[in-house]
């Protein structure tokens, strides 16, 4: 059964509802939000003529996924315009997806950042994206070095190195050098039928046949002992070496510089050695040792002129004496020829440093003679042969040595003087260490009352006060009937 005619609606009519509905599809794309329909071409095809010759480039990102946004102003769209000079090609927008990007309406999606092409190719050379790429730089060896700048680069090391091995090699070489100069002295004056085996009946630290002679203390310190004769206890001989096994002594020794020395002390008898205090030495050196020897400075002086205008000491060399008489008994004739008179110390003198002969040392041993030499090198140590000989010669002059009456009373009365102003001085300081000691003892009681209750301090001082009070009373005393 056909359908009545009203309800079939007219061809035309259909057609005309499907035109508006395409007119208004394309209407509201144009009025798209964030978009201006004047600025995006006619999507049905109503270009015009002047359209058609003017032609437009759109740079549009990819439209990224859509969020809900409040409506906010958005930027304008920015168009290329086309280069009037087609010889020159028209350089690309560098932003192009900057301009056209709309904050507000891709909500949740980072910004890109604009990179400029310099830093990007910075990015791309410190950081290379192909993992093969890393593994090959890595592989590839290092460009070598030329030596002078591994020079340049460890040369904190090398300085280093180079110091310890020196330190090593000097260490070793010194202390060669020290024992080769210590065993030359004692082969030359302490083995058989040298002049201390003549002199003592016992040489070395001990009574052995395998006894060593010298004793070694250290790098650059060895002694020698020798004992057994007349007049006195025992000699001791030390040798004080520079310290060349240590390399920064060494170079110190460039500034300061220091000779190898050897030092004799001979101990005399209590009974074998009279009043006599006197040093000789060079001039410079006297004015020290009167100064820091405390026998010298009491008792002795510096003796200007020769005694009983006898021949005396070279120019170089000075006199310290507790009397010209002493001075004259003990520079003979004989030292003079042999090492202190003028023409001997020419040849001799460059190894001697002083004598000091004193019954007023202070120490454990009061009567006590001193000398002091340069040791020569290995190959000239027969050169200090007759500073040597003056030990056993001084030791039998002053063990034989006897004070004339007038000389004895003067050294008495100043022994005796000497030994009060001692004796005054240790009072004194036995004085002042007792109130020392009682300063600090009341010091602590006060510190004890300080931190005593109100209650324990007037115990205290009744107690105090009862002391005082029975000691200032008569005393009575009981006699048993």
């Amino acid at each position: 059964m056909a359908a009545p005619s009203w309800i079939r609606p007219p061809r035309a009519a259909l057609l005309l509802v499907l035109l508006l509905a395409l007119h208004l599809s394309l209407s509201l794309a144009a009025n798209f939000e964030g978009f201006d329909s004047d600025d995006l071409p006619s999507a049905a095809g109503g270009l015009d003529s002047g359209d058609e010759e003017e032609e437009v480039d759109l740079d549009l990102p990819p439209p990224p996924p859509i969020s809900h946004s409040a409506s906010t102003p958005s930027p304008p769209v920015t168009t290329s315009t086309p280069n009037p000079n087609p010889a020159k090609p028209t350089p690309p927008n560098p932003t192009p997806a900057l301009d056209l990007w709309d904050e507000d309406e891709f909500e949740g999606i980072p910004v890109p950042e604009a990179v400029s092409p310099d830093e990007s190719s910075a990015q791309a050379e410190a950081a290379p994206s192909d993992p093969s790429a890393e593994a090959a730089a890595e592989a590839a060896p290092a460009p070598k070095r030329s030596p002078a700048e591994l020079l340049r680069a460890f040369s904190v090391e090398i300085a280093c190195v180079s110091f310890l091995i020196c330190f090593v090699l000097n260490y070793f070489t010194g202390k060669r050098q020290n024992e080769a100069i210590a065993l030359a002295w004692a082969t030359k004056f302490a083995t058989r039928d040298s002049i201390f085996d003549k002199n003592f009946s016992l040489l070395g630290t001990g009574d052995g046949k395998d006894t060593p002679l010298l004793l070694k203390e250290g790098q650059d310190v060895f002694k020698f002992y020798a004992s057994g004769r007349r007049f006195c206890q025992g000699m001791l001989a030390t040798m004080e070496m520079r310290a060349r096994h240590d390399l920064l002594s060494k170079l110190l020794e460039l500034v300061f510089p220091r000779k190898d020395t050897i030092t004799f002390e001979v101990v005399m008898n209590e009974d074998a050695m009279d009043h006599v205090v006197v040093a000789v030495a060079r001039k410079k050196l006297t004015k020290t040792m009167q100064k820091e020897e405390r026998d010298l400075q009491r008792f002795a002086g510096v003796l200007n002129s020769a005694p009983g205008g006898r021949r005396w000491v070279a120019d170089e060399l000075a006199v310290v004496a507790e009397s010209k008489e002493v001075a004259g008994d003990m520079i003979t004739e004989a030292v003079l020829d042999q090492v202190l008179g003028d023409k001997a110390f020419e040849k001799f003198g460059k190894y001697f440093i002083s004598l000091h002969f004193s019954d007023q040392v202070a120490g454990s041993y009061k009567k006590v003679l001193t000398f002091k030499f340069v040791l020569p090198d290995v190959n000239n140590m027969s050169e200090m042969t007759r500073l040597v000989a003056l030990v056993p010669y001084y030791i039998d002059l002053v063990g034989r040595y006897k004070l004339s009456s007038h000389a004895r009373s003067k050294t008495e009365a100043a022994r005796t003087k000497a030994a009060q102003e001692a004796f005054r001085e240790l009072q004194s300081a036995r004085q002042e260490a007792l109130q020392k000691k009682k300063a600090e003892k009341k010091k602590l009681m006060e510190e004890a009352e300080a931190k005593l209750s109100a209650e324990a301090l007037r115990k205290k001082e009744e107690k105090e006060r009862a002391r005082q009070m029975k000691k200032s009373g008569p005393k009575v005393k009981m006699l048993r009937s």
